[in-house]
């Protein structure tokens, strides 16, 4: 069945909103809410998935299967994070999870090789960050966060090269998603290992929830394209 994700989408999105932004508020109380964050921030992602469930193309569509399945381990993610810094590792490879699943998503559309060239700013982004938590890693994480970095960076170039390509408001939508993404892990590793601050949270979690929505919505919007 075929939903009407268009009337049903500001709805889902404004629940998002609110789920997100209780979630950063449940961080900066003092002491801090963890009930709060517990229920809003798995659900935040919840909402977001259900975002790629609303054009019913999931079952039907390779780049909608693989932006869902991301997400879910996403979802997961979360609830890793969520639970205890032990746990860092296991949210870790849960998120490179996603990222692989949004690089298959968006090889779907397999850009033209002209259009790789934000390889190289991003790619030097990548290795910039890389460089700043070298030293802070232990040798166990150094082997785990290269890696990680250089998948994001990979999901990146392939979303902005795809946006580059097409040009169409999915793929832009997309490849900010993506960088949004990169963003978010940037600021949360510099935060764990480098320098923590008091807004880092919001930050976090601000790119994080914008960014995957906006993956999210370019699923339904591919259904114009």
């Amino acid at each position: 069945m075929v939903l009407d994700w268009r009337s049903l989408l500001p709805v889902i999105s404004c629940l998002a909103l609110l789920s997100a932004g209780l979630t950063i508020v449940g961080y900066y109380l003092r002491p801090p809410r963890r009930t709060l964050i517990y229920i809003c921030k798995p659900l935040t992602t919840i909402l977001i998935l259900l975002t790629v469930r609303l054009p019913g193309t999931l079952l039907t569509d390779r780049y909608a299967l693989a932006i869902g399945i991301g997400l879910l381990f996403s979802l997961f993610g979360d609830i890793w994070q969520m639970l205890s810094r032990r746990h860092f590792l296991k949210g870790l490879i849960s998120f490179l999870i996603t990222h692989i699943c949004y690089v298959l998503a968006f090889l779907t559309d397999a850009p033209e090789f002209q259009f790789l060239w934000p390889a190289l700013p991003l790619g030097l982004i990548g290795a910039v960050i890389l460089a700043y938590l070298w030293p802070a890693l232990s040798a166990g994480m150094k082997a785990a966060v290269g890696v990680y970095v250089g998948v994001i960076v990979v999901m990146v170039v392939l979303a902005a090269a795809r946006a580059l390509a097409s040009f169409t408001l999915g793929s832009l939508f997309a490849a900010i998603g993506a960088f949004l993404f990169l963003a978010s892990d940037a600021v949360l590793a510099i935060n764990r290992f480098r320098r923590p601050f008091y807004l880092a949270q919001a930050v976090i979690l601000g790119t994080y929830f914008t960014g995957q929505w906006l993956i999210a919505l370019s699923v339904g919007l591919r259904t114009f394209e």
